[in-house]
């Protein structure tokens, strides 16, 4: 087989196949090795930064398990051992760059300074969103799968055409490739160059549903060349190589060369929510061994080997992140929900009958259950 262009019929265009290995660039012992085409730009604190928010991220997860044990939240998708790519994923992004984000994706936000504990209101059922999208260029959590893919590029597409300079991540899981919503934003995305990054964390599992029962590509990756658009592939676990090949497909959309596909090779190793049970499906040797792939013990073992990383930093960066986790729990736990009634405002300029309907329905039902109005939204 020719290389894609020449698949393509089109002899000027650039390759587009991805290697079916995925980048790598901290094997699973923590040794750095360099791959041509994706140089680090990275200093020791930048390093230090991901480590950080690695850990952080991870403290924060459990502490998010924890109160949906404890009743403080309705339910909690988890982001365990995914921690490598949404960090890496996120570093690579530019201030003034936006991202469509998952329900999965607390490491993203973190990355984006967005507060924790505004995420977490989501799924106590405190608000419906609590956080201000525009202050960190973070959009609302996206519940239904594969629906932020459009609206990125939506967004994308109006940036281009006001003249931003500006690149949109959408962040979702492999199971959102079975959503026509994801096919139409990358063909839509393709054929208009919209500067977008489709960054898919391929975490083998849409629920209960493998990989292999969801495609007959060869990889995700590989579905990029159906529209047009480059398709790459990270190691998912090692933070390096997702930082490295999402920064080059973050750079060729700024350069308006369109968008590409990245896939971010790694695994769920939590349930799909806390309302899962993964070990119906997920066989215990699969766990044993992602388990010893941790995308945070890799980077450690990176970092002190390079000197980078000692006991008393190791320590202060565990005992910031507990402090972190402990904050969350303090504002979380226990928070007054809001007025339901608000869900209605901001919706229609001229409501249509059924609107009022159903506003008269949630009255009733208030008033049988005795909600009082005029309730305050935390924070």
């Amino acid at each position: 087989m020719g290389n894609a262009a020449h698949d393509l019929g089109q002899p000027d265009a650039p390759p587009l196949l991805p290697p079916r290995q995925p980048v790598q660039l901290l094997d699973e012992r923590g040794v750095f090795h360099e791959v041509e085409g994706y140089p680090l730009d990275l200093e020791e604190r930048d390093l230090h930064d991901l480590y950080r928010f690695m850990v952080l991220a991870r403290h924060l997860d459990r502490q998010a398990i924890n109160l949906q044990r404890q009743g403080q939240l309705a339910v909690y998708p988890s982001l365990y051992g995914q921690e490598a790519a949404q960090v890496g994923a996120a570093y690579a992004l530019d201030a003034k760059d936006w991202v469509f984000p998952s329900h999965r994706d607390l490491g993203i936000a973190l990355v984006r300074g967005v507060d924790p504990s505004r995420i977490l209101h989501l799924y106590r059922g405190t608000w419906l969103s609590d956080h201000d999208p525009y202050e960190r260029r973070f959009m609302l959590i996206s519940i239904p799968v594969g629906t932020q893919t459009l609206h990125a590029v939506g967004f994308a597409m109006g940036a281009r055409l006001d003249g931003a300079d500006l690149v949109v991540l959408s962040s979702f899981g492999e199971g959102a490739i079975s959503e026509g919503d994801a096919h139409e934003a990358m063909n839509f995305a393709a054929v208009y160059q919209a500067p977008c990054v489709f960054f898919v964390q391929n975490n083998h599992y849409a629920i209960s549903v493998p990989l292999e029962k969801q495609t007959k590509a060869p990889t995700i990756a590989h579905k990029a060349i159906g529209y047009g658009m480059p398709g790459y592939r990270c190691d998912g676990n090692d933070v390096l190589a997702t930082y490295a090949v999402t920064r080059r497909a973050v750079a060729r959309a700024r350069r308006g060369e369109g968008p590409s596909l990245v896939e971010a090779v790694t695994y769920r190793m939590e349930a799909h929510t806390t309302a899962d049970d993964p070990s119906r499906y997920q066989p215990a040797s699969e766990l044993a061994t992602w388990s010893a792939r941790d995308p945070i013990a890799r980077l450690e073992m990176f970092l002190r080997a390079e000197g980078m990383l000692d006991d008393a930093l190791h320590a202060e960066i565990d005992g910031e992140a507990r402090d972190h986790a402990a904050r969350l729990r303090a504002e979380v736990y226990d928070a007054p929900h809001g007025d339901p009634r608000e869900l209605f405002e901001h919706v229609y300029a001229d409501p249509p009958e059924r609107f009022a309907e159903q506003r008269a329905l949630l009255e009733r039902e208030l008033a049988a259950t005795a909600v009082p109005a005029g309730g305050n939204r935390a924070g």
